[in-house]
Order: structure tokens, then sequence, then C-alpha cells
């Protein structure tokens, strides 16, 4: 394996090869070290300098009728989860308020279900439309699920300019996992947001149970459909949910997982999001340097002040602009 040679490659505006991909599952400790340098220097090189940090506000919990294996908010499952229909305007508006303040980009509201309708999309598109005259300054994304066209046209104009559909995991892992949506069901909402104008955010979750070559594979999956950002989730077992008991990932595995993921995508925002708790602060300064570029930070108002504070400091210790 010549990482050096693919390093060029990618440096001089070519890619990766699935072949030499999938190479990098079963690494040498030579090949490790050398494949996390070269995604560091492709990260300096060729990834967004400006760090793109963004809050998801859960603005529709619970009674999914979706039976994701790894997820508290589905109906099948007895969870703990905290069950509520969508947050009023005022809510929603301090949670963007709160944010904003705290020096976060973008802001997304994230819904249960297979996807938004009827009252709720017109109270969400509302929302939107008097965030983006109050909040000219942050992004606004969205993740609702399944839409049609005309709804994703309406976030579109409610501006809306970031659409987030995670396909979870490679094409081979996936039925294992969920069986009432399909990965070309996520694949024509992506689509259909595409065509309204919106830019695509979609990454998915490891430490589910797939081989380090199924993560490669869903790395190079998502290649075809060009994510500008890429959440790489952490498995959070939950009691009540089918992978309650998978084993925690180990962190290693994360980096290595960056690694791969910043060489086949060397111009993409590459995300902490979910499950970040269980990695240590040395291990998230390695994976800033090997190629997370962004992240999900904050919450609904309880702790994170402290937290955004902390996570943006590090940032800027990496050599991040905010």
């Amino acid at each position: 394996m010549d990482i050096s040679a693919i390093k060029h490659r990618i440096l001089a505006g070519g890619e990766i090869t699935a072949d030499e991909a999938l190479a990098l599952a079963d690494p040498t400790p030579e090949v490790r070290k050398a494949m996390r340098e070269v995604a560091a220097e492709i990260t300096a090189a060729m990834g967004p300098r400006k760090f793109d940090s963004c809050s998801i506000i859960n603005a529709r919990s619970g009674r999914c009728p979706e039976d994701c294996k790894w997820c508290a908010q589905s109906a099948h499952y007895s969870t703990t989860i905290h069950s509520y229909p969508l947050v009023d305007r005022d809510t929603c508006m301090e949670m963007a308020d709160y944010n904003r303040r705290a020096g976060i980009g973008r802001f997304s509201l994230v819904t249960s279900g297979r996807a938004v309708k009827g009252r709720d999309l017109d109270a969400i598109c509302s929302y939107y439309s008097e965030l983006r005259e109050r909040e000219p300054g942050m992004g606004l994304c969205a993740s609702m699920g399944l839409l049609d066209r005309e709804a994703m046209v309406r976030l579109r104009e409610a501006g809306v300019h970031r659409y987030h559909c995670n396909m979870e995991s490679c094409r081979s892992f996936f039925p294992t996992l969920c069986s009432t949506h399909t990965q070309e069901d996520k694949l024509e909402a992506i689509a259909r947001a595409r065509e309204a104008g919106m830019e695509i955010c979609s990454g998915g979750i490891i430490g589910m149970g797939e081989s380090m070559r199924q993560r490669v594979e869903f790395a190079l999956e998502l290649r075809e459909i060009s994510p500008v950002s890429i959440p790489i989730n952490i498995l959070q077992p939950i009691p009540g949910t089918p992978l309650e008991g998978a084993a925690p990932l180990d962190p290693e595995e994360y980096l290595d997982t960056v690694a791969i993921f910043r060489l086949v995508h060397p111009h993409a925002v590459l995300r902490f999001a979910g499950g970040r708790a269980s990695l240590d602060a040395a291990i998230q300064r390695r994976a800033l340097a090997i190629g997370i570029n962004g992240a999900i930070m904050g919450d609904m108002l309880t702790t994170v002040g402290s937290q955004i504070a902390q996570d943006l400091e590090m940032v800027k210790e990496a050599g991040y602009t905010l």
C-alpha cells in the first residue's frame, strides 16, 4: 500500500480508489500511522478550515412508527424517552437565540416520525421564515425524514439551505437495522432536497455491529451522493432498544474511521455528532487533526454553556477559525 502515492493523487484533485480504500480496513501498524498522517495533511490542505458548528433541537419527540434498532424514539421499543408534540414558536426562538449567542453557526430542527406534514409542516415553515429574519447570520438546516417534493420546496422557500438525512450505514448492513424504510427511500428524499435547492448533510452511526470493511463501504457509498457535511455518530446503546447490549466502540477504531472518511471525502465537513462524549479529550483532539472539522454542539438549554465554550476553545486550539 503506497499511502504517499494516494496522498499526492488526492492533493492533485484525484481520488482514492475503492480497492485502495477497502485495503485500509485492516491496516498494519505502519500503514495505520501513515494513513492518519496523510489524512491530517489532506485535512489541512483541502478540508474547510472554518469550523462548521451546528445545534440540533429535538423539535418533536417519540412515537415514531419506524423500527430503527438504534433509536429510543421508535414506538416499537420500550424506552424512557420523553415524547412530546412539536415545540411552540416561543421555545424554538428561545433555543435559536441561545445557541446563536453561544457562538453556534447553524441551527436545525429535528423531528421524529417518517415525515412532517399538515399543521406541523405549516408551523415549522413559519418558524424558519421568522428565523431567517431574526438570525440572518445563522445557517438554517432541517432533519425531518422522508419529505415529499412539495414539503422540500416549502422548507427551502422558508429559508432552509441544508437538509439532513443520514444513510446510517452501508447497503450490506442497513437492512439488518431497519425494516420500515429502505436506503432507496432515503436516496429519493435526498434527491428531492437537492432538487429543491438545498445542500445535503448525510452520514451515519458506527459501532452498531458492522465491520471496519463495511464502514469503508459506507464511506464509498456516501461519495456517490457527495454530501457537504458528514456526521459520524458513535452508537449510544439505549436500554429498551435492540442494540442496548452493543459493545463500546474502541476509540482507535473511531480515529481509523475518521481517517478513511477524510481520504474518501477530502473536501467535506466531517462532523462530531452523537456519542462524542464517549471519547476523551485527547482522542477528540487527535480526531480534529485527522479529519474532523465540524461538530454538533449544545442541547435544550440545560448545561450547554460551559460545554459549548470548552468545545469552541478546543476547536481554536486545533487551528480552526469559527
